[in-house]
């Protein structure tokens, strides 16, 4: 038999001296045996399991059944917990919290003796952050997603988290939906564990992850209690021991092209735009460079999948359908090639996919929409540029010229969005200041704000609004988001005010404020930043350090990798 590699663990482990006999000793206390530190691969399991993350609440089941196939493979697996972001419970925004995640995964994945990582996340922010701090490190690495909750019923119909909450609610303001059937469709929405079953954030990471191939096929769109996700994360825990004898590090998978991919994917499963934000910041941890205007590669890819809220099934239709794999096949003429965590190209992923519904899944000869990429906009009002979801946009509103009506923060729209004497009409664009990643901070899901209440009793469910925020990924509307340089930093969306003219033209991706520039000069030379908002703790630290959304929202001093050993002992 030959003898084992040295491997990274060895270094804690394999020691004949007092630091190995502490790192050793202290293991065996959970009543492992001699033999398993004879230098077989370490497995870290990173859980972001949490009560207070529902999406995520079936996580401790897969870890175990990740353990039994490390174990069946000849590892070792050790499983430790990391930061959890509950997407729909924190405040002021998870979003706030990403990077905090991501120096927890990389911080832990460096100091622990482990060779490889199976990173356990779903809710929206845990799967780009563990990303994150999983590159820094760039250990071999591999993704199993927590799945999405079963289809949500209400009185006989299907409905779907986030994307019909707005849409209930909008009926409530507008008095033609009674409070008892709202409180009603609330108990049928979430009807188990898992992430939003709509193609929300989470839902959408977990389809990027696997047209990546940073997960095993089907990781996407199994449901979380689908037995079939616990059989996948067993098989996920054997192909992680055979990375590590692979050596078949994150970096060794995560290329510019499985970025290309994964923004091609995007549009053809109707993603998220948060997608944008969450693949930047991870290319900046692995040193890859993207831009917003590689999200260009999305412009002409057709919408395939017909889930919410671009479309109307769910997850659990999309899995039933034949899932991403069903889409790579469809894909294949125009993805790249790149590596897979298989150690084979993303292409074998759809060899033998097939779709099952066709209504759910469409080929590109019968696409829902013939080009549904997210639009990258610039102009004076976005000089670093700016998002738009026309799949989820009001087609006529995507060209749209119209004056504005400022809220200079979200407390002020909250105070006047439902005032009956409001000076709005359909036409008005709605401008949002102060919620990017500084001025709130964190960057909420606020961009997809309320039509304003005189509006929706006459009817009205879209406007065009703008804004230095996110939304949701199972929000719709034809909502500009995430422009740059922000308000808070003084960027030109600071200087708009109630009456000035502004110009969106998604097709030709130009958003413009017809102000003349004598006039911007000289609001900019009366604007100041808001007070700090924070004076203590990580949200100081994050106010003080983060990037603009362009650059991914990450903090500075963190974009990069560090692959050092470490090499001083603790005691």
């Amino acid at each position: 038999m030959s003898k084992p590699k040295k491997r990274r663990s060895q270094d804690w482990y394999g020691k004949r001296d007092k630091d190995g006999f502490i790192h050793r000793s202290w293991m065996k206390n959970q009543g492992l045996p001699d033999h398993v530190f004879d230098g077989r691969p370490v497995i870290g399991i990173c859980n972001t399991w949490s009560e207070l993350t529902p999406c995520n609440a079936g996580l401790r089941d897969l870890a175990q059944s990740v353990k039994s196939g490390v174990w069946e493979a000849g590892g070792v697996p050790v499983e430790f917990p990391v930061m959890s972001l509950g997407e729909t419970q924190m405040k002021p925004t998870a979003m706030l919290f990403r990077n905090l995640l991501a120096m927890d995964v990389e911080e832990s994945i460096r100091a622990y003796g482990i060779d490889g990582v199976v990173l356990l996340g779903g809710c929206d922010k845990t799967t780009p952050g563990q990303l994150m701090g999983a590159a820094s490190v760039d250990l071999p690495t591999i993704v199993v997603s927590s799945g999405p909750m079963l289809n949500g019923k209400f009185k006989g119909n299907d409905i779907g988290s986030g994307t019909d909450v707005w849409k209930f609610s909008e009926e409530v303001r507008a008095g033609k939906m009674s409070m008892n059937d709202f409180i009603a469709a609330e108990s049928g929405m979430s009807r188990s564990a898992g992430v939003c079953m709509t193609m929300g954030t989470a839902s959408t990471m977990a389809s990027l992850v696997e047209a990546m191939g940073l997960s095993l096929p089907m990781n996407a769109a199994l449901p979380a209690v689908d037995a079939r996700r616990k059989t996948l994360a067993h098989l996920t825990g054997q192909r992680i021991v055979d990375m590590v004898e692979e050596d078949l590090k994150l970096s060794k998978v995560l290329t510019k092209s499985s970025f290309e991919n994964a923004i091609m994917a995007n549009a053809a499963v109707g993603g998220s735009t948060n997608a944008v934000v969450h693949l930047l910041a991870i290319a900046g941890r692995s040193e890859i460079d993207l831009s917003l205007n590689d999200f260009e590669l999305g412009n002409d890819i057709p919408l395939l999948v017909n889930c919410m809220p671009s479309g109307k099934y769910l997850m659990e239709d999309f899995c039933y359908a034949g899932g991403m794999p069903a889409v790579l096949q469809q894909l294949l003429p125009k993805l790249r090639s790149a590596n897979t965590v298989l150690n084979h190209d993303i292409s074998e992923y759809a060899i033998d996919a097939e779709i099952y519904n066709s209504d759910v899944i469409r080929t590109l000869d019968s696409p829902i929409k013939p080009a549904a990429g997210l639009r990258v906009l610039k102009g004076n009002l976005a000089p670093n540029g700016a998002i738009i979801k026309p799949s989820a946009a009001t087609e006529e509103l995507l060209q749209h010229e119209g004056k504005a009506f400022v809220f200079e923060n979200i407390e002020a729209l909250k105070a006047t969005i439902d005032a009956p004497d409001l000076p709005v009409d359909k036409d008005t664009i709605l401008v949002l200041k102060g919620c990017g990643p500084k001025g709130y901070p964190g960057m909420p899901e606020v961009g997809n704000m309320p039509i304003p209440r005189k509006l929706v009793e006459q009817g009205v469910r879209d406007m065009v609004r703008i804004s230095d925020a996110r939304m949701s990924g199972t929000a719709f509307g034809t909502v500009v988001l995430h422009v740059s340089p922000e308000a808070e930093a003084g960027g030109p969306l600071a200087l708009v005010k109630t009456g000035d003219t502004i110009r969106l033209d998604t097709l030709a991706g130009q958003l413009e404020l017809l102000v003349d520039d004598e006039e911007l000069a000289s609001r900019k030379a009366d604007w100041q930043p808001s007070p700090a908002r924070y004076d203590r703790g990580y949200a100081k630290l994050y106010s003080e350090h983060v990037l603009q959304a362009d650059q991914g929202a990450d903090l500075d001093f963190l974009v990069g990798k560090d692959t050092r050993p470490v090499t001083r002992e603790s005691h």
